[in-house]
């Protein structure tokens, strides 16, 4: 009789103990996964310029061993490597994202043949959605520019500008002033121009973009700089602010449909490019900053999948003996871009496509498919692009 009671008692405990591991393997977030919907609605692409694996760990070991990018479940990893070189550049790296194609370093949205490839950003225009981009560098620099024009030279400058009047993006944020009102390949006000196409056109020099009247009833261009704008340890502030409002913004200017936005951090980079390690923690933290404004919007709609990446590692940079918690010594290699594979981080509705190791173009492949675009044999084209002649 005892050893029967003894196999009862022993029954229920192993069936406890399994349903206990059950509980755990699924883990306390198996109902909210449940509950999200099987796509996005909206998709915000964030990308920290330069930002490899040792800027990411330098960011969170200045931070308590703290930051935003923790919260998001999924990680994989990109192969960065443009169509002539192993090593990207921003150009090159930013059009794998843009079209899901690998060209040459310099390119902006055009393969290796110099024909425009139609970006995620136009695409998602002409299905409907809302669209924006963010950055701290120039409006028209490299990653902000392949999501929208179609130049041979990331350094067309004042071409780029006129390709983004070709594409009703409802909100533009960044430096890069000259390039709209003093320009030197025309006498073209492009200012007037947007602003003929329903554009509230302003810049940090007519009003503080904190203080701004944010109106969701046209599209926005807003220029922080009359070139490049500050690096964050000299003051500048708006990349947080900007990803919480513009999300807003867009998130009423797609009502039904949703919206893509392409965030960028890119002065990590530079500082990278300077061997700076205090400056890159620093504009590292900044971006992490705004990639929690992107995961707090995510979490509240539970409609938004959100990516965090880079187009390549800058300096070779590592986190050498020595270091200590909150004070890390940053060493460099080189001060120009590495071939180094680069971390992906995802979060929400179909973010686990993004586990694993796969090029850089497959990211463009995944967004595309968690927004429900037609799936593409080979990119559609839009003919020659501006600039020198064919590589």
């Amino acid at each position: 009789m005892l050893r029967r009671l003894l196999q009862q008692i022993s029954g229920k405990m192993l069936l406890l103990c399994s349903l206990s591991f059950l509980f755990w393997a699924c883990g306390s977030t198996a109902p909210v996964e449940s509950a999200l919907p099987e796509k996005p609605k909206n998709v915000i692409l964030l990308i920290g310029d330069g930002m490899g694996l040792s800027q990411i760990s330098a960011a969170m070991f200045s931070n308590n061993a703290k930051l935003n990018l923790e919260q998001m479940p999924v990680l994989g990893f990109h192969k960065s490597y443009s169509y002539d070189d192993l090593v990207t550049d921003s150009a090159a790296g930013a059009t794998a994202f843009a079209c899901g194609i690998k060209t040459f370093n310099g390119a902006i949205g055009v393969d290796k043949d110099t024909l425009g490839v139609k970006t995620i950003l136009e695409e998602a225009e002409e299905n409907g959605l809302a669209t924006g981009l963010i950055a701290t560098s120039t409006i028209v620099h490299a990653t902000p520019a392949a999501f929208i024009a179609h130049v041979v030279s990331r350094e067309q400058y004042e071409e780029i500008a006129v390709d983004m009047l070709k594409t009703p993006v409802d909100l533009l944020i960044g430096g890069g002033k000259k390039y709209f009102d003093r320009r030197e390949i025309d006498n073209r006000n492009l200012y007037e121009e947007f602003a003929q196409k329903g554009y509230k056109v302003t810049d940090y020099s007519q009003e503080d973009l904190h203080e701004m009247r944010w109106d969701p009833s046209e599209n926005l261009l807003y220029l922080t700089a009359d070139k490049h704008p500050l690096n964050v340890a000299a003051g500048r502030d708006y990349l947080p602010f900007a990803t919480r409002r513009g999300l807003e913004f867009l998130e009423k200017r797609g009502k039904d449909k949703g919206f893509f936005i392409m965030i960028e951090g890119s002065q990590i980079d530079w500082a990278c490019h300077a061997n700076d390690g205090k400056l890159a923690i620093k504009e590292a933290l900044d971006f992490d900053r705004a990639v929690g404004e992107a995961l707090n919007f995510a979490r509240s709609r539970g409609n938004t999948l959100v990516i965090v990446t880079a187009d390549h590692e800058c300096g070779g940079m590592a986190l050498n003996p020595g270091s200590k918690m909150n004070k890390v010594e940053t060493a460099f290699t080189t001060i120009n871009h590495t071939a180094s594979m680069i971390p992906v981080f995802a979060y929400g509705p179909m973010s686990k496509q993004f586990a694993g190791i796969f090029e850089n173009t497959s990211i463009n492949q995944k967004m595309r498919r968690a927004l429900g675009f037609v799936e593409q044999k080979s990119p559609s084209f839009q003919g020659s692009a501006k600039g020198q002649e064919k590589r």
